[in-house]
């Protein structure tokens, strides 16, 4: 239950915590008063409400997700949590399963939960290898459609590098992206000629008008350098489209100079990075024994040298991560916890917010008169009680109205759940 039921109509919302990093050059929290009227951030007072300190926050952009993976634990549970068997068992599932009516039960089940949760536009990516291309893209467009007005939806194609090839189906599925308005992606790991696959890819995109985003180094050996192969192409090309990488797990596993020398060309780049600490703690280091390594990037030193960091969900109950609830809050207090950004740079929330529409080309949030109303607000009333507890009493205020936050029960999906 929400913490306030807020009254209908125009309302003053006195006594808020505005925290830093929402607003431009915001240095430090600071009490603030907003005034909601017609959907929108409003200069005219409406009815008063003492909001008691608490914490309001832009809704939440999370631009690296899985919608087409989602919730087949039940079905397809990783044996071991290793990356290897992930690939293995959702890959087996895929083939069984993924009908169009499978992703788009699955698929409508997640983004009702963010929904409930405060986020306002996801990216996900969708596994595009034919036959699966032609299935789950008409589905995404569908959903698209259906979503608009509550969660502004992007997808990228997944793709193994090793089938992006001049001979291959890839150029086509770079055509169905095309058509349907998405991303082209690939994901990067070590093979002989992969700088060769990345210049093909940025050339398709380059001919088609789209942008980029590339899943990269997802592994903590430190030989695997595919972020600055990507980082060296980009330059190379002289690519003038938003290109994202995401996991960049390798890079806190090399050489400290070897590292800083990437580090640099990345911003020279202009890449986005976007890191993923729920899927990559769950899945990296994964060994008989304690893990060692978190599987965290780099994301201080990015940040450092001005390139646009972001954190998102990733994958949500799928054999690459058991857990998630595409909550973003949830994401927030476990990377504060695992990339230490407690102390650190007080403009951390842009990372969740700001940051992440900025690297899709999403509306960036606002809180200036004449922008959407679209805010969660905590009963939290610093960072310390915020961080301690779940914000399972948020209110989530879209296009000004106080929205049910009602999530979807699990059972919904249990006629899906049948075992491989």
């Amino acid at each position: 239950m929400d913490f306030l039921t807020l009254p209908e109509g125009p309302v003053t919302l006195r006594n808020l915590t505005l925290p830093a990093g929402i607003v431009d050059g915001q240095t430090a929290s600071c009490a603030h008063t907003l005034h909601i009227r017609e959907g929108k951030i409003s200069a005219t007072p409406g009815q008063p409400v003492d909001m008691r300190g608490a914490m309001v926050v832009p809704a939440f952009v999370d631009m690296h997700t899985h919608l087409d993976k989602g919730h087949i634990w039940p079905r397809a549970a990783n044996p071991d949590g290793s990356f290897a068997e992930a690939l293995r068992t959702a890959g087996a599932d895929r083939e069984a399963f993924w009908s169009a009516q499978d992703v788009a039960a699955r698929m409508d089940f997640a983004l009702r939960c963010a929904y409930a949760h405060g986020t306002r536009a996801i990216r996900t990516h969708l596994d595009s290898i034919p036959p699966q291309d032609a299935i789950s893209w008409p589905v995404f467009a569908d959903m698209r459609a259906r979503w608009k007005g509550r969660i502004d939806l992007q997808a990228a194609c997944l793709v193994g590098c090793d089938a992006v090839t001049a001979e291959g189906p890839y150029s086509r599925t770079a055509d169905l992206v095309a058509r349907t308005g998405g991303i082209l992606g690939m994901v990067a790991y070590p093979v002989p000629d992969l700088a060769d696959r990345i210049s093909l890819v940025l050339k398709l995109a380059a001919d088609r008008n789209l942008e980029v985003d590339f899943h990269v180094d997802e592994t903590l050996d430190p030989t695997s350098e595919a972020l600055r192969l990507v980082a060296q192409t980009v330059l190379d090309m002289d690519f003038d489209k938003r290109v994202v990488v995401g996991h960049l797990c390798s890079l806190a596993a090399q050489d400290a100079d070897r590292a800083a020398q990437t580090m640099d060309m990345v911003a020279r780049a202009g890449l986005n990075v976007v890191s993923l600490p729920l899927c990559n703690l769950y899945l990296q280091d994964r060994q008989v024994g304690t893990p060692r390594l978190r599987g965290i990037t780099l994301v201080h030193e990015l940040k450092a040298r001005g390139v646009n960091v972001s954190f998102a969900s990733d994958n949500t109950r799928d054999p690459f991560y058991a857990y998630g609830d595409l909550d973003m809050i949830e994401v927030m207090r476990e990377a504060t916890r695992i990339g230490h950004l407690d102390h650190a740079d007080a403009d951390w929330l842009r990372a969740f917010t700001v940051n992440p529409a900025r690297a899709c080309g999403f509306d960036v949030p606002d809180l200036s008169p004449g922008s959407p109303a679209d805010l969660v607000i905590c009963r939290a009333r610093e960072w310390t009680e915020f961080f301690a507890r779940p914000q399972t009493d948020r209110i989530v205020l879209r296009a000004g109205r106080q929205i049910d936050r009602t999530l979807p029960d699990y059972a919904e999906l249990d006629h899906l759940m049948r075992s491989t």
